[in-house]
């Protein structure tokens, strides 16, 4: 049988999360809220209409191409949101109506709705939940031999009706003939002016059409995100879901509740990763790895056998064996290889360092190409910014760059040179020189001594 298609309500401006930004558009584990609604919705649908209203252009240029827009150009409750899109569906199937702010609902639920609501021959079904505390939320009204009859909105609750615990979860599966017989006519709310989806399961009702309900055991996979507090809360559960779904697959976590992963890392087999430990975006994470504590990735690539604790790494890449931190910072467009070393109060910045280098302590390295097996001495500073324009260093292999060293670009140091500390060197040294450039130290004899004994007296 043909998938149904799926219509997802994303027109709202979400006022309770007090922001310029669409609700639906709001971060959570690293995907918007309305990504997780159509990765669920594709793996059961035959093709996805996004009903958006409020920052369309914004939804539009996220998501790009493959989906099939429809804009709300008038707020006019959830009803008049599906009319606008009845003339993209078909004239027969079923259509899933979903809410763009629900993303915890799985694909596995949406697909047993769809089931249920073809065993049944229903022509609405809804997908509701028992709630303990079932306040704010529509609840479903059943008649005697338990058929659905309506949906009453909170604020219309009789006293008997606010003792219902069957709450709207605020999705559906309809039959696409009947959807399009009587959603024209849908009436309007008096108070609002405004055009509510809920109305027409009475309607159907009436009419001798049979509606359904499909009920789900956890409520909270089904609800909406409407405010930041919410936002918040679901985050920590889909942490839970990936962070699960990782150590399942042999990954040690020593605290699942400080280990914050966005949706989409990949993480090696028998990686451990210690507390506080951060990663973001497209980061990839290979086997045997120590991570943390204290540690922040974002859109790195990580090899295998690599130690980083206490560090901050973006946009770059950590070859196997590389040893980071504590206190490192790795900014973009840098390549640490194979068995390179970085150590405590280190910055590096847009450059590659070689095998086996070391920049163990105290520097910062820019703009540089450092070959394999370099020793950087610690407060050794590339200086690479004339203050107009950066400037590119080289480092060749097996070079020795001694403590307290500037090295002013461009510059080139060349293979197996030796840099004396404290030097300063604007000019290309080359293979197997010793650069030296510092004043002449004199000393004067006594004057040490006798600069100490004033030095009490005082």
């Amino acid at each position: 049988m043909e998938q149904p298609r799926a219509v997802i309500l994303a027109a709202g401006e979400g006022t309770r999360m007090k922001s310029s930004l669409p609700k639906v558009l709001h971060m959570l584990c690293g995907r918007p809220l309305l990504w997780y609604v159509l990765e669920s919705a594709k793996t059961v649908t035959a093709g996805q209409v996004l009903v958006i209203g409020h920052g369309a252009e914004q939804v539009r240029d996220y998501f790009g191409e493959g989906f099939t827009y429809v804009e709300q150009q008038q707020q006019l409750g959830t009803g008049h949101a599906l009319q606008q899109v009845l003339p993209y569906l078909p004239g027969s199937g079923e259509v899933l109506v979903l809410c763009g702010d629900t993303p915890l609902l799985e694909s596995a639920v949406l697909e047993q709705l769809i089931s249920f609501h073809r065993q049944q021959g229903a022509a609405a079904t809804v997908l509701t939940a028992p709630m303990n505390d079932p306040s704010g939320y529509g609840r479903i009204i059943r008649d005697q031999q338990g058929r659905v009859q309506k949906i009453v909105e909170e604020l219309h609750l009789t006293p008997e009706q606010k003792m219902v615990q069957e709450i709207n979860t605020g999705s559906y599966c309809f039959d696409l003939q009947a959807l399009k017989s009587f959603l024209p006519s849908l009436p309007q709310n008096t108070i609002k002016g405004e055009y509510y989806l809920t109305e027409l399961i009475p309607i159907l009702a009436d009419a001798g059409y049979k509606v359904e309900a499909y009920v789900i055991e956890d409520a909270q996979q089904a609800l909406g995100i409407n405010d930041r507090l919410q936002l918040a809360w679901a985050a920590s559960r889909m942490r839970e879901k990936i962070n699960a779904a990782l150590m399942r697959s042999g990954v040690t976590m020593i605290d699942p509740a400080t280990t914050y992963l966005d949706m989409g890392v990949e993480i090696g087999r028998d990686t451990v990763i210690y507390p506080q430990t951060i990663m973001e975006g497209k980061t990839r994470v290979g086997q045997n790895c120590r991570l943390g504590p204290g540690l922040h990735l974002i859109d790195t690539i990580v090899g295998d056998e690599v130690t980083c604790r206490q560090a901050v790494v973006m946009e770059s890449v950590l070859q196997d064996g590389a040893n980071i931190g504590p206190y490192a910072y790795i900014r973009p467009g840098s390549t640490i290889e194979a068995g390179a070393k970085i150590g405590d109060f280190v910055e590096i910045k847009n450059s590659t360092i070689g095998r086996g280098s070391k920049v163990p302590h105290l520097s910062y390295v820019g703009d540089t190409q450092m070959g394999p097996g370099v020793n950087m001495g610690a407060g050794s500073i590339v200086v690479n910014f004339d203050g107009r324009h950066k400037h590119v260093t080289s480092i060749e292999e097996g070079a020795f760059i001694g403590c307290n060293s500037n090295l002013i670009a461009p510059l080139k140091v060349g293979k197996g040179a030796f840099i004396a500390a404290g030097s300063t060197v604007s000019r290309d040294v080359p293979p197997g020189s010793l650069a030296i450039s510092r004043p002449k130290q004199d000393n004067k004899e006594g004057l040490g001594r006798r600069f100490l004994e004033t030095k009490k007296e005082k």
